[in-house]
């Protein structure tokens, strides 16, 4: 009866944010405008700080920076209720050429970020009596490196190219390759390769592979598939797919609705472990700087032996 209520609170939720959200521009002075200008301020002057540290600067071409703090917020019966606050930011540094650029945060984030769908936990091995683990949401944001980004123009790949620190002194490296072929008006096909090395979290290895029909000025088709490798202390491999339709309404609005499943190639797991449907929504509220992200899903695990149940997600999102 619980997830019923939970799951009525998050739709209605959703519903009434809708109808009041007003983005109003940013020319109002409320507290809150006055609280995020102070932020970037200082981005700004941490960015051309750093920028003016490094070398000789151009006046017309300034660094920048960008954040995104998040909390999500999820619930289940079997799992309950747990939340993780979530960073990620990015300083560009135009004295070390234009490419160059320090990114810190939960990489997880970029790795995951054509997902459309919340897949898994918050958290690994959370306790069902506790709904906040700090240690493991301070390593997951606790990554700073240097990246270099390019263009293979000749062959149309767009690349990424990291080196950094994650928690635990984990000095790592991480290149990112991808390219996009439009075959028609209407039809295009995207390819993203991604691989870490870590001396202490070892290999990450990710492939996501999208195909996309747009059938209308606002909507598209999409099938998105991913298959991932880990291996740090165990070797673990994993599948997903998801199927679904996107709508984009108003700017800064859309509606997802669609199929995933998935499965593991361990052994002694599920090689098709879950299925189910989900749908989503994100629209900035009150600003256009701040967002929530709501999800509905209902899947099953047959590796914890559980049929299908009902998981709601909500991502607050402010971005500076």
């Amino acid at each position: 009866m619980k997830y019923f209520k939970l799951t009525y609170i998050a739709l209605f939720t959703t519903f009434a944010v809708s109808s009041v959200a007003n983005e109003t521009n940013d020319a109002e002075n409320t507290w809150a405008d006055q609280q995020r200008s102070s932020i970037r301020s200082k981005l700004h002057d941490w960015s051309n700080g750093i920028n003016d540290w490094l070398g000789e600067t151009d006046p017309s071409k300034p660094a920048s920076a960008s954040l995104r703090v998040m909390l999500d917020n999820q619930w289940n019966k079997h799992d309950r209720f747990s939340y993780k606050p979530r960073v990620r930011g990015k300083i560009r540094l135009p004295v070390l050429k234009k490419h160059v650029s320090v990114v810190f945060g939960d990489e997880d984030l970029e790795n995951q970020a054509r997902d459309k769908n919340h897949v898994g936990q918050n958290y690994r091995n959370l306790p069902r009596d506790r709904n906040y683990d700090s240690r493991q949401a301070r390593n997951d944001n606790a990554s700073i490196g240097l990246r270099w980004s390019n263009e293979i123009k000749r062959l149309g790949i767009e690349s990424d190219l990291d080196g950094g620190l994650r928690s635990g002194g984990d000095i790592f490296g991480r290149l990112r390759l991808s390219k996009t072929w439009e075959m028609t008006d209407n039809f295009g096909t995207r390819l993203e390769q991604i691989y870490r090395y870590g001396t202490n979290s070892k290999h990450y290895l990710r492939t996501n592979l999208e195909n996309r029909y747009i059938d209308s000025e606002n909507t598209f088709i999409m099938n998105h598939t991913f298959l991932q490798y880990t291996h740090d202390v165990d070797e673990e491999t994993g599948w997903g797919n998801s199927l679904y339709r996107q709508h984009n309404f108003a700017p800064l609005k859309r509606l997802s609705y669609g199929i995933f499943m998935g499965g593991r190639f361990d052994k002694d797991h599920s090689k098709f472990n879950t299925y189910g449907p989900f749908i989503n929504y994100r629209q900035s509220i009150f600003r256009n700087w701040v967002f929530i992200q709501p999800e509905i899903s209902f899947y099953n695990d047959k590796d914890k032996d559980r049929n299908h149940f009902i998981n709601t997600f909500v991502r607050l999102e402010v971005i500076f």
